[in-house]
């Protein structure tokens, strides 16, 4: 620091030996306890990680100089907030601070990593502003916990890393699968210029080499992306179909391209990877839901496969879905959108509708002759030569169709329901069996044990029917336990596999099997299936659900796509039921559309915006007299709901706004949520938007 001399008029005052010998001015330094601030941009924006709605916005803080080189954007850091030292993200580094008073300092650069880029940050501020939640909230889901051991590792020179003035060379080229679509070569054309295409595709039937066609077309797709020199992002909803899609880019990519993150890699090995892609070093990724915030540098595509499978709906809070947080991020990134799937969503034809993506689909010839043979079991003809097929679970046709199959190789059978026998009721009028204690449901844990209470766990052994007074029990639905066990019994000399809860299958050989299985857990055979069978229709199609017959479809195409071209499928269901109609004709667009139209008429998600709010009487009565609803919202309730802990009074309201009204909702319902968390309301009322259990 340089000082100034003193004046002529200064030293006039004092003799000259007195100027002489007065010691220069000593530096000013900062009172005991203030660190020193940084010397240039000394303010850091933080990202609090709290819990509070109503503290939800950046915090300015002072930049001590001693940590002024680690504090860098995207850093975690330790600030006190509140009394208590707490963990937060660095966001930006400015001047000056618009806060009147004195700022507290940084305590702590955990780590001058730059694990949140500026990107992830914008993305997760319209996330949770679209699902009226909180920052602090979706970046726990954005960004992994922090791994020291793995963040201290040398970074090791990227094989992938290209030309550094050209795109990434790939292994091969060729449009693959997408010849089979009119508008696939052209998709991928675009995708190679750097253009940002987005499309719903209707992936067709069938399986190849290498398994599933559709893993083999995500894989060209990225690889196009890759060359036209952007990155590339592929969310799947379980970890078997993250193995096929890594098989696939790893055949279609140069070694170390991309990355896989699922949750069973284990907190260091999946920080390790997320922090390749995070350095540049991998620049496409696949993996389940919580990859749809990988930080890919320049991203130019993001693919979603069956959108329509609940995993991709986040459990905590605030609950978003992998195909509108993909979509807020094309849109934000200026990067092309694929959301893929046998079957097709409400919520995708309606971005159809809007005109903001196209369709990728194959000619109708094309798809007949991929698509298995589909037999209803409930046909006129049918029932004419097997007068008990209506009311047996397994009806001859079903039979038939098994015995031809294994002639030829595996053939598959798809239960709705997992277990033994997960729930019964009376063998006479077929009403549900309740426990006389509790009146819970009534279930068996195997074939030769005594009915007992799911709620209350007692023996129900003197149990009688209070419709008809029946004192005989039968299986609502038959598990995929019992099932194997009876296919067994009927034929001996087969081998019989299960593939659920307690062990999924990948995949089968060609060898002639039975393979039962629950939807989405179904392997992949060698060569496909030579024959299905998918059991109780009538139990998938009559849950009180609103997108039960878009479930319904969308977990027997995901099976019979499985199947070999025009091999023999029979569904245990009535052929005059729309959902089967469908299936027969392998037309899941048509029947989207409708399922799109009867929403919009009777204004359910996706034609307008609903949340739900679900709580303690009180507090949900409360939060709807305090809340300001947009023009032309509409309240739905509050109504009883089951409580997870079973002994606690819940209830739930719907508020419903026309869709161009959904942001003006979240914000209301943010705010309502804020006002009682300053206030510190003892009971929290549980906000979620469009979510997938409206009815």
């Amino acid at each position: 620091m340089t000082h100034a001399s003193p004046s002529p008029d200064d030293g006039a005052l004092l003799p000259l030996d007195a100027v002489r010998e007065r010691p220069a001015p000593v530096p000013a330094r900062p009172a005991k306890g203030v660190p020193e601030p940084a010397a240039v941009l000394p303010v850091a924006r933080v990202a609090v990680d709290t819990p509070l709605p109503h503290l939800d916005r950046p915090f300015d803080y002072l930049v001590p100089a001693t940590v002024d080189a680690d504090a860098v954007p995207g850093a975690r850091v330790r600030v006190r907030f509140a009394g208590k030292l707490v963990d937060g993200f660095l966001l930006e580094r400015l001047e000056a601070s618009e806060h009147e008073g004195k700022l507290a300092r940084l305590e702590k650069v955990v780590s001058p990593e730059p694990v949140l880029t500026p990107e992830i940050v914008a993305l997760a501020r319209a996330v949770a502003d679209r699902y009226a939640g909180t920052l602090a909230d979706v970046l726990r889901l954005a960004v992994p916990p922090r791994h020291a051991k793995v963040e201290a590792e040398a970074v090791p020179p990227s094989p992938d890393a290209g030309p550094p003035d050209g795109p990434e060379p790939a292994r091969e080229a060729g449009p693959g699968p997408w010849t089979d679509y009119p508008d696939g070569e052209s998709f991928l054309a675009a995708l190679a210029e750097g253009l940002s295409p987005r499309a719903v595709w209707t992936a067709l039937p069938g399986t190849g080499e290498g398994g599933p066609q559709w893993a083999t077309a995500v894989a060209v797709a990225v690889r196009e992306t890759l060359r036209g020199g952007r990155g590339a992002l592929v969310v799947l909803p379980d970890g078997k179909d993250v193995t096929l899609a890594d098989a696939a880019l790893s055949a279609a990519l140069e070694p170390g391209a991309h990355v896989a993150l699922t949750a069973d890699l284990g907190p260091a090995e999946r920080y390790r990877r997320w922090l390749r892609v995070l350095r540049g070093q991998a620049r496409a990724v696949v993996g389940t839901r919580g990859a749809a915030f990988a930080p890919v540098r320049d991203l130019g595509l993001a693919v979603v496969w069956d959108d329509g499978d609940d995993l991709h709906a986040e459990r905590l809070a605030p609950y978003p879905h992998t195909r509108e947080i993909l979509a807020l991020r094309a849109y934000q990134s200026r990067a092309g959108l694929l959301i893929g799937g046998y079957a097709r969503t409400a919520e995708a034809t309606q971005l159809i509708a809007t005109g903001w993506a196209g369709t990728i689909a194959a000619a109708r010839e094309t798809v007949r002759t991929r698509a298995p043979r589909v037999r209803p079991a409930g046909e006129d003809s049918e029932l004419a030569r097997d007068e008990a097929a209506r009311a047996a679970r397994l009806p001859s046709l079903a039979w038939r169709a098994l015995r031809t199959g294994l002639t030829a190789g595996p053939v598959l059978v798809q239960v709705p329901r997992r277990g033994y026998l997960p729930a019964l009721a009376c063998q006479n009028c077929r009403a549900p069996a309740r426990c006389g204690h509790c009146s819970g449901p009534l279930a068996l844990r195997g074939g030769h044990a005594a009915p007992y209470c799911r709620w209350c766990g007692r023996i129900a052994g003197q149990w009688r029917c209070a419709a008809c007074g029946g004192v005989r029990v039968r299986a609502q639905v038959i598990g995929a336990r019992r099932t194997a066990e009876e296919l067994g019994r009927a034929f001996p000399s087969v081998q019989v596999r299960t593939s659920g809860k307690d062990g999924v299958l990948a995949t089968v050989g060609a060898a002639r099997a039975l393979v039962v299985a629950t939807p989405g857990a179904e392997p992949v055979a060698e060569g496909g299936y030579a024959a299905a069978v998918l059991l109780d229709g009538w139990a998938l199609l009559g849950r009180p659900d609103l997108r039960v017959a878009e479930e319904t479809l969308r977990r027997w195409m995901n099976a019979a796509a499985l199947l070999r071209p025009q091999a023999e499928l029979v569904v245990l269901a009535d052929s005059s039921v729309l959902a089967v109609q469908a299936l027969l004709r392998w037309d899941p667009v048509t029947h989207a559309e409708r399922e799109l139209a009867d929403r919009t008429e009777l204004g359910f998600p996706p034609a307008v915006r609903m949340a739900t709010l679900t709580g303690s009487p009180a507090a949900v009565r409360e939060m709807l007299g305090e809340v300001v609803l947009p023009e032309g919202a509409q309240v739905l309730g509050p109504v009883p709901v089951d409580s997870p802990r079973g002994d606690q009074v819940r209830e739930r309201a719907m508020l419903r706004v026309p869709r161009g009204a959904g942001s003006a909702l979240a914000a209301a319902l943010k705010g309502a949520v804020g006002v009682r968390s300053a206030r510190k309301a003892p009971e929290v009322v549980r906000v979620c938007i469009d979510p997938l259990d409206v009815i």
